[in-house]
């Protein structure tokens, strides 16, 4: 057999025979069929086809189905019964559809009872049906109901009207709490799903500055950028965000600038302002005259940084006035020249905290006048008057020297250790 040609699908041998001489058209296998040089032309097998089963629904069983017609049967003897006005019919049929339809609930009802009320209220039901019923008899077998001179029990039916309107009101708070509990759950919900997608929200912001700086500060050469504009761009983008995020974010925040070096002074080419490699394959610091990409400034002013992990982060000269880093992981941080005043430190991990430079006697806060001497230690100091260092951990010795002299008497009461023997060099 021959196949038809087609145009629309070449074969390999139909386009090397296009050019041919005379122009003859080559013929081209159908779809379905597979030409090979050599080899007889062998049909594809059909694809498969996907057989949709229809939707099955849940079918009533012939038992079902006796009781519900029988049911119509009794409801229909019922009201032929008032309808001719028997007596006896109209019960037959009243009563026999009460025990049909009892028959037919009773076995879906423990499910429903399972599914829809849980453990904990089907307990609290029980218990309130056992103790109702309890107070009932009772009041009924008391001796107000029973006469002085018989045995036989005398039901006061005035008392057990009471006592029902009192089980009807007990069932309407019964059911006030139930509502309030549904509501609760509701709110309890409704609430956890709000800060999830607050959380995720947050994320994205967070990832979206992160590229943002990151297209800022890099150009297409990899080098960090140093103009002006670009550099007041991304401290505008980091002041906004900082005010938008929660502690966490501020952290993670924070550690970003801190690990990509846009928070700590670089020794710059000052021509091209292009950073200057220290010759271990990073950036060499420049403490005194570096130029930060991004300067923090007052972004962290009273700022809620509690229990969050700042290791390894660059604070320096950060204002962090009146700051929460309480329990906060402040291992190898540097808060070299930052304002701690009034800031609180309560149980924080201070290991290897940078909080100076040079020795601890002669190490000093900074000031508003005075440039820092790096060699020393002067004016590279943090100011930590009125820090409350209560229960700080990991404090080393140095640290505590300083601390206890630049603190100020008042925070001198909250160091671990105490000061005794060390000046206040702070003199208030």
């Amino acid at each position: 057999m021959t196949p038809e040609p087609n145009s629309s699908q070449p074969n390999p041998q139909s386009i090397a025979t296009a050019d041919s001489p005379n122009g003859a058209s080559p013929s081209v296998p159908e779809a379905g069929a597979i030409v090979a040089a050599g080899e007889p032309e062998k049909p594809l097998p059909p694809p498969p086809t996907r057989k949709v089963l229809p939707v099955q629904y849940p079918t009533q069983t012939p038992a079902e189905l006796s009781a519900s017609a029988l049911i119509l049967v009794a409801i229909a003897a019922m009201i032929l019964g008032l309808a001719i006005d028997n007596v006896l019919i109209g019960l037959l049929g009243a009563v026999g559809s009460i025990v049909l339809a009892l028959v037919m609930v009773w076995p879906n009802w423990g499910k429903i009872w399972t599914q829809v009320i849980p453990p904990t209220w089907r307990t609290l039901i029980f218990a309130c049906l056992g103790l109702l019923t309890g107070i009932a008899g009772l009041l009924m077998l008391s001796g107000s109901n029973t006469d002085p001179d018989s045995r036989n029990i005398q039901i006061n039916w005035d008392a057990v009207g009471a006592l029902g309107e009192l089980i009807g009101a007990l069932g309407q708070i019964l059911i006030a709490i139930l509502g309030v509990y549904v509501a609760w759950r509701q709110y309890v919900i409704s609430k956890d799903l709000t800060i999830q997608q607050n959380r995720i929200t947050q994320q994205q912001t967070i990832d979206a500055y992160f590229q943002g700086v990151s297209d800022l500060a890099l150009d297409e050469q990899g080098f960090l950028e140093d103009w002006p504009q670009e550099r007041a761009i991304a401290e505008g983008r980091t002041a906004a965000i900082m005010s938008s995020v929660d502690a966490e974010g501020k952290a993670k925040i924070l550690r970003f600038l801190s690990q990509s070096r846009l928070v700590t002074p670089l020794q710059r080419d000052r021509l091209l302002g292009r950073p200057i490699l220290d010759g271990d394959g990073g950036y060499a610091e420049d403490r005194a005259n570096g130029v930060r990409v991004i300067d923090l400034n007052v972004m962290l002013a009273a700022a809620d940084l509690s229990s969050t992990d700042l290791r390894w982060t660059d604070l320096s000269e950060a204002n962090l006035v009146k700051a929460n880093l309480s329990k906060s992981d402040l291992v190898k941080a540097n808060l070299s020249r930052a304002i701690l005043y009034e800031a609180n430190l309560a149980r924080a991990d201070m290991k290897a905290a940078i909080l100076f430079y040079g020795s601890a006697q002669t190490a000093s806060p900074r000031s508003r006048t005075e440039l820092p001497d790096y060699k020393t230690g002067e004016f590279t100091g943090t100011v930590v008057e009125r820090v409350d260092f209560t229960g700080v951990k990991r404090l080393s010795e140095e640290q505590r020297y300083y601390c206890c002299a630049w603190c100020g008497s008042k925070s001198r009461q909250s160091i671990p250790g105490g000061c005794e023997g060390i000046p206040n060099k702070l003199g208030r």
